[in-house]
């Protein structure tokens, strides 16, 4: 099948600046419309899943997903909300929930059907609490209260605030790392604006990771929260 690369630097502005750009919304599809631009548009970490040899995936949703969505992304920069409908459809036909045409979701119950009972990819983050079982996941979403010092947080300070409140490691470095930001409605607003972290130190968040002492610079031996 015809693949168009990823979008980067000056090609991305170009592709996707301006009117009529990015994916249409309709009937509440927000949720996924952001989703699917986040995990396409600009990287190519889970091209896998458009690639996914028959029997293991869907070939019938990979399909829709490769040939009307991601590739019309990345050549013309905008994908129509019939394609993105499309995809719900089957969504619908294929999970247990009625309402993915027409409702708004939760990003996770959607990448949770796409990437496991769909394509069958197997969980991208391993995450340990407070010396307990492992837990496997797709995607790690960020709870928090309120924080007064944080008006304007960027990404890593929310993942690392995030995780040291929930007491919360990564087992291993994950091969792509899908963050979630803080859920907000109409009425609130946790944040009005967060800033995209361009790289993402996750020494700390790393489960028996060497790290440096702060007080003598060998390597530390104990770790206070």
């Amino acid at each position: 099948p015809e693949s168009f690369p990823p979008l980067r630097n000056e090609e991305a502005v170009r592709v996707l600046q301006g009117q009529m750009k990015g994916i249409q919304g309709h009937c509440n599809s927000c949720y996924m419309d952001a989703a699917l631009f986040s995990l396409f548009s600009c990287t190519s970490v889970l091209d896998s899943m458009l690639f996914m040899p028959f029997p293991l995936c869907d070939r019938n949703v990979q399909g829709i997903l490769r040939d009307e969505i991601v590739n019309p992304l990345r050549r013309n920069g905008f994908v129509r909300a019939s394609s993105v409908m499309h995809l719900r459809e089957q969504l619908t036909d294929k999970g247990q929930c009625s309402s993915f045409t027409n409702a708004e979701k939760d990003p996770e119950e959607f990448l949770n059907l796409i990437m496991q009972q769909i394509l069958g990819i197997e969980p991208l983050l391993k995450l340990q609490s407070g010396g307990q079982k492992e837990q496997e996941c797709y995607c790690y979403q960020i709870f928090m209260d309120k924080q007064e010092d944080l008006v304007v947080p960027d990404v890593q300070q929310l993942v690392e605030r995030s995780f040291l409140s929930s007491d919360l490691k990564l087992v291993e470095i994950p091969s792509c790392f899908i963050i979630q930001m803080p859920r907000f409605g109409k009425e609130y607003k946790m944040f009005s604006k967060i800033i995209p972290s361009l790289e993402l130190d996750i020494t700390d968040l790393l489960l028996d990771s060497p790290r440096e002492c702060c007080l003598c610079g060998d390597v530390a031996t104990l770790e206070c929260s």
